[in-house]
């Protein structure tokens, strides 16, 4: 019969989904968590195994079977390895695929996969105990772990563990399925097996922002996951040593490695303790140069050139990583990269560019907010949240601070005390920007040019956005209309003297004219309007009463759109900003 809409389920909520219960907590599960199980006479056998075969998809769907032919292997996206499976649900297919797994009786596994999609579901039956489950309604573009536990029954030896979508629901991509816990006699994969634990890990060669863990090689092994502070941070597919770069100085952070081949990933080595030094005043990070050009990196395809951090022009002194993302907690930001969108960059890749700018003396910070941007902050609990987040994000990608370009307003008291937290944590390194519209800057008493004054003793820049803005007034109380000389230098001239320093002030324009709406202007028009301000040359009708020869720059969006248009705005700024007096 014809699927219907009454004959579809919705996706289970509250009560509905089977999620796993609070228990008090057995013996065999503190075992189980040191690498042991218990057994009847109180001994201890061997470290856990995944007793899952091709738990990473290498081998294609070998040892899985999958609801009418809805799974897939797919070459990207992928958590590690080639391959994962791809499954979409249709019609009342939930487009499940499970396998048969040989477990031990009475005895606890710890169930885990990593996903990408939505309504994605991860579960076991024929347990001989309680049978569980757990779900995500979306993990927002990137990999997310899910992962459960259950415990066999006195006489189960086989437990089949599943993993499906829901009903009308798009596709959604697993990769690296796992069932920790004693051998039940059916082995992992025969060749080759999961690898063991490194042993050895240690931690030399400290500096303010960085350093080098090492450990032994381990048999078997096709690169190793190096894990900081519980978080993945970099993949080493050669050698068995890795450089932790960004890292904040006198802070004291915990490493571990595992090591993984087509099997899967195996178990953690022993956690290291590894603290970075003071660095004669706890500086990590590259300062901005006296004039300094910025560039918006996006992290998404719009139909601009699809960069990665080392692809971007060295014209650019501050990569501003476009865009942080809200979460449910007011005021709080994360990072998601788009791995797909950016033809399978991924965060070790990501990270590692990074420090490799801020080596060659570049800042790279991230931007909150954009035309989508949804971070408010209006209280004082908001406002550390958005302080906390921030610093988390800094320490865990080696961000060197943050653009605020929150195009719906902002309020400068909350503001303000959230950007003073977060100097109070970064110190004195951190790099702290800001992209205001047009209208955001026509008069001191505007929220962001109030935050602007409130935080002068740590903000770097302002590169207003002199686009998108129709006709506005300068600061001679003229007219002028974007797309001129007179345009940037009338406007930059509230700024300038309405009390901000020169060097807190940038001319922010688009790189194309595919860049912005409206409001383009040629690269020659905007090293014009530099002169102008920091000369008294090139100027149009209106002319400063004064010069500001410490004019920190320009900024342009975005670093995609310039490589788009053969990098023509930052071949000719670049050298006009680095040239200026």
């Amino acid at each position: 019969m014809p699927v219907t809409r009454s004959h579809i389920p919705t996706p289970p909520t509250g009560a509905h989904v089977n999620r796993i219960r609070s228990l008090a907590i057995p013996l065999a599960v503190t075992l189980a968590a040191a690498g042991l199980t218990s057994l009847a006479t109180g001994t201890a056998q061997a470290a856990d195994v995944n007793v899952v075969r091709n738990g990473g998809f290498e081998s294609g769907l070998a040892n899985w079977t999958c609801t009418s032919g809805s799974g897939v292997i797919v070459s990207s996206p992928v958590f590690a390895g080639a391959g994962a499976l791809k499954a979409t649900p249709a019609g009342q297919d939930k487009a499940q695929c499970s396998q048969v797994v040989t477990v031990k009786p009475s005895s606890t596994y710890t169930l885990s996969e990593q996903v990408n999609g939505s309504y994605v579901y991860l579960g076991a039956t024929g347990t001989g105990t309680q049978d569980v489950s757990t779900w995500t309604p979306g993990t927002g573009g990137g990999f997310q772990k899910l992962s459960t536990t259950f415990t066999t029954g006195p006489s189960t030896t086989q437990v089949t563990v599943y993993t499906h979508g829901w009903y009308g629901q798009p596709g959604f991509v697993v990769d690296e399925f796992s069932v920790f816990g004693p051998d039940g006699g059916g082995g992992t994969d025969p060749s080759p097996t999961i690898p063991g634990a490194p042993s050895g890990s240690a931690v030399s060669g400290q500096s303010s922002s960085g350093l080098t863990l090492s450990w032994n090689a381990v048999s078997g092994a096709a690169g190793y996951y190096v894990y900081q502070d519980g978080v993945r941070v970099q993949t080493v597919t050669s050698g068995t040593s890795a450089q932790i770069t960004g890292l904040a100085a006198s802070t004291t952070y915990s490493f571990q490695v595992s090591a993984y081949n087509a099997a899967g990933e195996g178990v953690k080595g022993a956690a290291v303790p590894g603290t970075t030094t003071s660095g004669g005043g706890g500086n990590p990070n590259p300062s901005v140069p006296k004039h300094a050009v910025t560039g918006y990196w996006q992290n998404f395809n719009n139909g601009a050139t699809v960069q990665k951090i080392s692809d971007v022009s060295a014209q650019y002194d501050i990569i501003a990583v476009s865009f942080a993302d809200a979460t449910s907690t007011p005021g709080g930001i994360t990072f998601n990269l788009d791995s797909a969108g950016l033809g399978g960059y991924t965060v070790p890749q990501f990270k590692a560019d990074i420090a490799a700018k801020k080596a060659a003396g570049k800042s790279v910070i991230l931007s909150i907010g954009g035309e989508k941007g949804t971070i408010s902050v209006n209280d004082s609990a908001s406002a550390n949240n958005l302080a906390n987040s921030a610093y988390a994000l800094m320490q865990e990608y080696g961000f060197t601070g943050i653009d605020i370009d929150l195009e719906n307003g902002l309020n400068p008291t909350y503001m303000t005390q959230a950007l003073k937290a977060l100097a109070a944590k970064a110190g004195p390194s951190l790099v702290l920007t800001m992209a205001p519209q047009t209208i955001d800057m026509q008069s001191t008493q505007g929220g962001y040019f109030k935050t602007a004054l409130a935080v002068k003793d740590i903000l770097t820049v302002v590169n207003m956005q002199y686009y998108n803005s129709g006709a506005m007034l300068g600061c001679d109380g003229k007219v002028y209309s974007q797309g001129s000389v007179d345009f940037l230098t009338a406007l930059a001239c509230i700024q300038l003297e309405g009390g901000l320093d020169p060097s807190q002030v940038g001319i922010g324009v688009p790189a194309s004219p595919s860049g912005a709406g409206s409001g383009y202007v040629s690269p020659t028009i905007v090293n014009n309007a530099l002169d102008c301000l920091a000369r008294g040359t090139g100027c149009g009708s209106f002319k400063p009463s004064k010069t500001y020869p410490g004019l920190r720059g320009a900024m342009t969006w975005s670093t995609n759109w310039d490589a788009k248009a053969g990098s023509a705005w930052s071949n000719a700024v670049g050298p006009k900003v680095h040239g200026l007096p």
